[in-house]
């Protein structure tokens, strides 16, 4: 994650931090449903307002790095040499992904997230709006000259590569061939 330059910067970033530790703190302990945004905010010793000046949802502060991930992944495509594949940087990508979301400690969030259905829809739709970015990326590049239909079914196996691989006895492997059928979907398109 880049750290941020100026001091105002860094002092969102280490209140947008401690707001997403005290939530996750909160819901593991006491489960996602018992702990309401008020507590969350008294935890981490801010106004609600300014909880959701960081935050749009409760679900939100489960998926704390969600938007630094999505910026990664278009500027894995935006950032890469001129008439090179994204793929590499994008598997770097998802490789870092799969390392935070198997790393020690995180087994009990996944439990959270699987045993909340509103944490599952919001996983699903940030999945989604993930691969809508991603798929942008993709079409707005002339060097890819790719379809609309082909971005968006490769930014769609790209973003469901993660989930994929996190599940799988071997993570980093399974990341390593999914992306080798990525590239040949990417060679047909």
């Amino acid at each position: 994650m880049n750290e941020p330059s100026g001091r105002r910067e860094r002092k969102k970033a280490a209140t947008r931090q401690k707001i997403a530790d005290a939530a996750l703190r909160l819901f593991l302990e006491r489960g996602y449903d018992a702990v309401g945004i008020r507590e969350v905010a008294a935890e981490a010793d801010v106004a609600v307002t300014t909880l959701f000046s960081h935050f749009a949802s409760k679900e939100a502060l489960v998926f704390e790095q969600d938007q630094g991930f999505e910026r990664r992944l278009t500027g894995a495509v935006s950032g890469r040499a001129p008439h090179g594949s994204p793929l590499p940087a994008l598997r770097r990508e998802v490789h870092e992904l799969v390392r935070h979301c198997t790393a020690d400690g995180a087994a009990p969030v996944w439990r959270m997230i699987a045993a909340s259905p509103a944490l599952r829809e919001y996983e699903e739709s940030m999945r989604l709006r993930h691969a809508e970015s991603l798929a942008d990326a993709l079409a707005a590049d002339p060097d890819l000259a790719l379809t609309a239909t082909a971005c968006r079914a490769l930014a769609r196996f790209v973003i469901d590569a993660y989930a994929v691989a996190r599940e799988a006895a071997d993570p980093q492997a399974a990341v390593d061939e999914i992306f080798r059928m990525i590239g040949a979907a990417w060679e047909a398109a």
